[in-house]
């Protein structure tokens, strides 16, 4: 039961996408690598190592990246090393002293030269020691790209993620990006050809293959299952066309439906007055023209008696059932 475990070591030079930080949380990624001589220099000629953000400091807060930096650079005029606890450790008039110490401007600031024209730099730049670590997320284990490749059973869109061969998740807010834009065309085939509409992408491929225009492109799958969703509910669904020619059928249509069941109220109405009519020998409007002529003879305030006496009547009446 004996185990033997080998550990490859590999050298990684640094390349640009490849991520680094600091010791105060202050992380990013590589933006450009430069040649050495290309670099910013020190009034002697010394290149710096790496050129950071300034705009990462301040909506940070992390100030501590600053005061390492004076630090170290003290330290390395001085010859010797510094070893200071979180929060409780060297203060800021001490790294002054320090600074002054080694003949340093104590504002930590020096004015730099520009390593493509040899000219200075407009204003200081705060210059110093840090350190600066290489983090285990290097664009070269993360680059991935796919053209087709597996799909979802339920949605029909592609699946997420390197590992699964996925394809790149456009969401909500890089949908409203390409709505402001007014890529309307863009848009169309991300959310279609490109995702879930299956009858759409097929044909996309064998258009492609065969150099015939694309097809346009059907309702994405994501849709269908909305829908059937929706019907799971007991919510009915029905897909409405909207072009104007359907939009003008759809109009006839219910043109058509409102009269016929307008027609058959009419018929109703008039077998009810007919009715009322062998009934009482009066019509529902006759009688409604003589309730309100009696209306106009009384008073609001017999109204509302006789009203109260009826409701009183119905009472009874339930109370006796």
């Amino acid at each position: 039961n004996q185990q033997i475990k080998v550990d490859v070591a590999q050298t990684r030079r640094v390349s640009v996408g490849d991520k680094v930080a600091g010791r105060h949380g202050n992380k990013g990624v590589i933006s450009i690598i430069v040649p050495v001589e290309d670099m910013p220099h020190l009034p002697d000629g010394r290149p710096v190592d790496v050129v950071l953000n300034p705009l990462g400091v301040s909506s940070r807060m992390n100030i501590g990246q600053i005061l390492e930096t004076h630090l170290g650079w003290a330290s390395k005029e001085l010859g010797f090393k510094i070893a200071t606890p979180p929060l409780e450790g060297v203060t800021n008039e001490e790294i002054t002293g320090l600074l002054k110490e080694a003949k340093l401007p104590i504002t930590g600031k020096i004015g730099l030269y520009d390593g493509r024209t040899g000219e200075p730099f407009d204003h200081e730049t705060t210059v110093g020691i840090a350190y600066i670590m290489k983090l285990n997320h290097l664009i070269e284990d993360k680059i991935h790209a796919r053209s087709v490749g597996p799909y979802s059973l339920v949605t029909q869109q592609p699946l997420g993620g390197k590992a699964q061969h996925g394809g790149q998740r456009f969401g909500e807010m890089e949908v409203w990006a390409l709505e402001a834009y007014g890529a309307a065309h863009t848009l169309q085939e991300i959310l279609t050809i490109k995702s879930d509409d299956v009858y759409g992408r097929a044909k996309a491929y064998e258009s492609i293959v065969k150099e015939e225009p694309i097809k346009k492109p059907r309702t994405p799958e994501s849709f269908n299952v909305l829908v059937k969703e929706l019907q799971s509910l007991g919510l009915n669904v029905d897909l409405v066309q909207s072009s104007p020619e359907a939009e003008r059928k759809a109009e006839e249509e219910y043109t058509q439906e409102e009269a016929l069941a307008d027609e058959e109220n009419i018929n109703i109405f008039k077998g009810e007055e007919e009715l009322d009519e062998g009934a009482t020998g009066t019509s529902k409007k006759d009688r409604a023209e003589e309730f309100e002529d009696e209306i106009e003879e009384k008073d609001l305030d017999e109204i509302g008696d006789e009203v109260y006496d009826e409701l009183e009547k119905i009472h009874k009446g339930k109370a006796n059932k």
